[in-house]
């Protein structure tokens, strides 16, 4: 027999998976889920959905096109009234980053964040140089060319075409990349 709960449940999975399956509106090769940003999905009545989104970073511009992208899907399945909620706690990180949003990013040309360890309470910031020399090592290890997979790379600029995102270039194939950075 098939309660209500049950069937519920099997909703919220059903309206998770359309949800996360939208892009990211800056990494259009990844899904929300594969991003790890999309937090839950909660059935809030007949036809009213509550979906929870944590962003990369505060202040995130894309939030607002993920809720937006998120909505339109929901809407397209018969949903009414949803409520997209941004959730801070807890903070978004790279960890967060499925092993196929890891692949995909590789294979996309840019660089998948190294594996970190959650803190909880506050996250260091360091500022260092805004260029590396060539072979000098990396504090967190080498970040890995996704061209060649040399992990002789240096770092061109902290920033990309993403805040989220460093430029670097290859000392073996000489190729520049993005490398997606550890949160």
């Amino acid at each position: 027999m098939v309660t209500t709960t049950d069937r519920a449940t099997a909703l919220e999975e059903e309206l998770r998976r359309l949800a996360g399956s939208v892009l990211d509106p800056e990494l259009p090769v990844l899904t929300l889920e594969e991003l790890g940003v999309l937090r839950a999905v909660h059935v809030r009545g007949t036809n009213a959905v509550e979906v929870e989104l944590t962003p990369t970073y505060t202040g995130c511009p894309a939030i607002e096109a993920m809720s937006m992208d998120i909505e339109r899907v929901l809407h397209e399945h018969g949903i009414r009234d949803v409520v997209v909620r941004t959730v801070l706690s807890p903070a978004w990180s790279t960890d967060d980053i499925s092993e196929e949003g890891r692949r995909k990013l590789r294979e996309f040309g840019i660089a998948p964040p190294r594996a970190q360890h959650r803190q909880s309470g506050p996250v260091s910031v360091e500022l260092g140089p805004t260029r590396t020399a060539a072979g000098s090592p990396e504090p967190e290890g080498p970040v890995h060319c996704p061209f060649c997979g040399s992990a002789e790379t240096e770092l061109l600029s902290r920033f990309s075409s993403t805040a989220c995102k460093a430029l670097r270039r290859c000392l073996a194939c000489r190729e520049p990349f993005d490398h997606f950075k550890e949160l």
